[in-house]
């Protein structure tokens, strides 16, 4: 677990177990939502030192609350401050009716604002405590602000998204600034939230680590080294390349052999001892005219391939890129079922008619990383992808759990996912890492970390992480052999 608690993901209920479990520790809640409130005061004035107006929306629980606090500071700072309520202000209780009465400012009902030059809205209508799609009124709201491309600072999270999800709840606001409070939220990372929150920053208002860290579930957190390094080999001076792992990638026919070597070079760049491209004896002189360290053996059948597998040196295999879709990837599938075996691309859509053929050939101890993008995991997973009731994590884990692997929901949010419950999301990829042949790259690297011992669940988010930082180094209008070329072993 990471030692900085802004670097903790916590669900809305978790956050919400921490507020509780901190006012039963006798904790001030009051103070707390003044420290809120004056931090987002704070970064209002230093992110928007140019603002004619601050335009202070406050709904009808807490963050509201944070929001009218928000508003006594702004005013005392001299700032030209307006106050926008949401529903009757006099239902408000506890801590936001607090705040309500310490703020001077005659309120107005939500539907009165009007935008003005100059303006900044200060949203704090719902945070992270929506449950429902937002109302029609509120909808008209957020799309008059949108058009008229007025600046928000969100508290919490942006008003209409879903703080587990990042889905948008019918409508949200499109924040330049996000102040949250303690720890992040998976909805400040998942998609479209973490587009929508902008520049995000976490405020520590004075809950002890103690508290926070006991109500974190730790089942989502981001994907970061800290996630997997204690399950990386330690590393021996007395060693030689069978230690290190022998990784197979099999190769398609004769006209597509590109994508297979691209995932067996960066298996090799991944850290991997040995790695061989099995190849169909008519892509042979297709593959020798391109390659140098990387090995080649003939296999045309199941015939072959059950001969080779004699050799019990080899335990790990990519199977998917460039492979071709059809009975001829099941087979080879179905002689691997006791091996570890990364399934991309065309060995996934190869089981699309059945896909607990697939998961049946994998049970016990976890050996199997599927990486499916949304296509994919739709043809794999239709139940649960079709669910709109689930968010992105929700459905990784899901399917890690129905197929007994490790998945990879690749994406700009790629969730990484555990048969166990723990799951990851990505946060270090890219935009231009969405190219052609990029993800024949992603399945050798994490080839080569299972070549190399690691875990399934380790080898697929280290994989992702390491994808992500040879996408940084390439740069923009990087091709997939230029990112191969970039990989680095941990």
């Amino acid at each position: 677990m990471s030692k900085h608690l802004s670097d903790l993901l916590l669900t809305p209920a978790e956050m919400a177990a921490v507020d509780a479990a901190a006012a039963a520790s006798g904790i001030d809640s009051f103070g707390l939502m003044e420290r809120a409130g004056a931090a987002v005061a704070a970064a209002a004035l230093r992110l928007h030192s140019g603002a004619l107006r601050f335009a202070v929306f406050c709904g009808p629980g807490n963050n509201g609350g944070d929001a009218y606090v928000a508003a006594r500071y702004l005013q005392a700072s001299g700032a030209r401050v307006a106050l926008f309520h949401l529903g009757d202000p006099s239902g408000l209780k506890g801590d936001a009716a607090r705040a309500r009465a310490g703020c001077v400012l005659e309120g107005q009902n939500l539907d009165l604002y009007r935008p003005e030059t100059g303006d900044v809205v200060i949203d704090g209508l719902f945070g992270a405590g929506l449950g429902r799609e937002v109302s029609a009124d509120v909808r008209a709201l957020i799309e008059r602000i949108t058009e008229a491309a007025i600046p928000v600072l969100a508290i919490d999270l942006p008003s209409g998204l879903d703080g587990r999800t990042g889905k948008v709840l019918g409508a949200a606001f499109r924040a330049r600034n996000t102040i949250t409070f303690m720890t992040r939220k998976p909805g400040h990372l998942l998609m479209p939230g973490r587009e929508l929150c902008g520049e995000l920053e976490v405020f520590d208002i004075g809950i002890p680590a103690r508290i926070v860290r006991a109500e974190a579930g730790g089942i989502i957190a981001e994907n970061t080294p800290d996630a997997w390094k204690r399950a990386l080999p330690a590393e021996q001076l007395e060693t030689h390349k069978y230690k290190r792992g022998h990784l197979v990638v099999f190769s398609g026919e004769a006209d597509k052999t590109g994508a297979a070597r691209m995932s067996a070079i960066s298996g090799l760049k991944a850290g991997a001892g040995l790695v061989t491209i099995a190849a169909p004896r008519e892509a042979m002189a297709a593959n020798a005219a391109h390659l140098t360290a990387v090995m080649l053996h003939a296999i045309d059948d199941e015939a072959d391939l059950g001969d080779w597998l004699n050799d019990q040196r080899l335990q790990t295999f990519v199977l998917g890129p460039g492979f071709g879709i059809g009975a001829r990837a099941r087979g080879f599938v179905s002689a691997l079922t006791d091996r570890h075996l990364v399934l991309d691309a065309d060995g996934i859509s190869s089981f699309k008619d059945d896909p607990q053929q697939l998961f049946d050939l994998f049970r016990g101890e976890p050996r199997l990383v599927l990486t499916p993008h949304e296509g994919e995991f739709a043809r794999l997973f239709p139940d649960i992808g079709g669910d709109e009731g689930l968010g992105k994590v929700d459905k990784a884990l899901a399917a890690a759990r129905r197929a007994n692997a490790a998945i990879i929901y690749k994406g700009a949010d790629t969730v990484i996912a555990a048969p166990d419950g723990r799951a990851l999301i990505n946060t270090n990829a890219p935009v231009w890492l969405a190219t052609a042949g990029s993800g024949d790259v992603l399945a050798g690297i994490i080839g080569g970390l299972l070549a190399q011992g690691l875990p399934a669940f380790e080898a697929a988010a280290a994989g992702v992480w390491l994808h992500g930082e040879a996408g940084r180094r390439a740069g923009k209008g990087l091709t997939a052999e230029e990112l191969a070329a970039v990989v680095l072993p941990l």
